[in-house]
């Protein structure tokens, strides 16, 4: 009973983990397809049913028309082309709104079943609130969009991929926290610290792609390791804004450069706290995911190479998105499992004994 409790919550928080992944591939793709700002309206309740008759397509066609995306990008569209479009962002709205019920729900059985310590219970409380908080960042992306741009902020864009990486690192981190196991107390605190970094880098460069992604800036300099003739691109190309810190935001030069810059570090970072992991704990479970983790790093660093030398393709752009979210689940896992924890800080109620069978003891 006690491990059967386990197991239902941290299946369940592994399944909230995989629907955000999901999340942000459908997120991708609406992005590629420039669908984002095809429903122009927010309608949490009414919106999850798409327009059924043609006078409703029409209406929603209309609405689409007033926006400036459809005079600058989609002039000749008709409203079959519009349905394309239109069934990308409903699909994305869709599947918030099932993630929304996925973690309300069962959270409302576990706690109502006393399955749930108090620590617990704050904690999938917050994971909640980070879902509805992502609607809302997701609406103020897509309404930046609507008025004198024919995309959405790139500030915004990052902030809500963010946020969803935020939310699926915490999903695992609390899924494996409610292992049973204990890790060996004999890793060196360094290399703890050093794991923590790496899932620090892999944010940074989570949110480095996400303004490369809405600067479309994937789609210049498509050679490497050179940009055009240069490693380096010239300073007249990367500083040329003023302030100097509105080019790492809204100059693609220098958002496609920073990306790179860090792909290269993290690789780095990592492949160097495998070989620490390795020298240090020779044969142990830390040395193995140490060495997964750097070569999943170094299979994002090729799936994005071979994206940016293509042009970014549909196909290729999805995988390294949702590569990157791999990414960031094997950083948190290795992170997780080297924690010691010989009783687990979020062990749920129902591994503990009662009251009735303490005092029979």
């Amino acid at each position: 009973m006690q491990s059967g409790r386990l197991g239902q919550v941290r299946a369940w928080l592994w399944f909230v983990a995989l629907l955000i992944l999901l999340m942000v591939v459908v997120g991708g793709a609406t992005r590629l397809t420039e669908s984002g700002l095809s429903i122009t309206e927010w309608k949490p309740i009414s919106g999850i049913i798409p327009p059924l008759t043609a006078d409703a397509w029409q209406a929603e066609f209309e609405r689409y028309k007033t926006i400036p995306q459809y005079a600058r990008v989609f002039p000749d569209m008709d409203v079959e082309g519009f349905k394309s479009i239109f069934y990308w962002e409903w699909s994305h709205r869709l599947l918030g709104r099932i993630i929304g019920f996925a973690v309300a729900l069962p959270l409302a059985y576990f706690w109502l079943t006393g399955a749930l310590t108090r620590n617990l219970k704050i904690k999938l409380v917050g994971l909640l609130a980070l879902g509805g908080m992502q609607g809302v960042i997701g609406w103020l992306m897509v309404k930046s969009g609507l008025v004198d741009r024919t995309e959405v902020s790139q500030y915004l864009l990052a902030l809500h991929l963010l946020v969803a990486s935020v939310t699926l690192a915490l999903s695992v981190w609390f899924a494996e926290s409610l292992r049973t196991s204990s890790s060996s107390s004999l890793v060196p605190d360094r290399i703890r610290r050093s794991a923590t970094v790496l899932i620090g880098l892999v944010f940074v460069q989570i949110g480095l792609g996400a303004l490369v992604a809405g600067l479309r800036a994937g789609k210049i300099y498509n050679s490497w390791p050179l940009m055009g003739d240069h490693l380096v691109p010239p300073s007249s190309e990367l500083w040329f804004q003023s302030p100097l810190w509105r080019n790492i935001f809204e100059n693609a030069t220098t958002a496609q450069f920073d990306h790179r810059l860090m792909a290269y570090l993290l690789l780095i970072a990592a492949v160097g706290h495998a070989v620490d992991c390795a020298r240090t704990l020779p044969g142990q479970p830390a040395s193995r995911t140490a060495l997964a983790l750097a070569l999943l790093i170094a299979c994002q660093a090729v799936i994005g190479i071979t994206t940016l030398v293509w042009a970014v393709p549909l196909d290729a752009a999805l995988a390294h998105q949702a590569f990157a979210m791999v990414v960031l689940g094997a950083a948190v896992l290795h992170r997780c499992w080297l924690q010691p924890k010989a009783v687990s800080s979020l062990t749920v109620a129902a591994s503990r004994p009662s009251v009735s069978r303490r005092a029979a003891a």
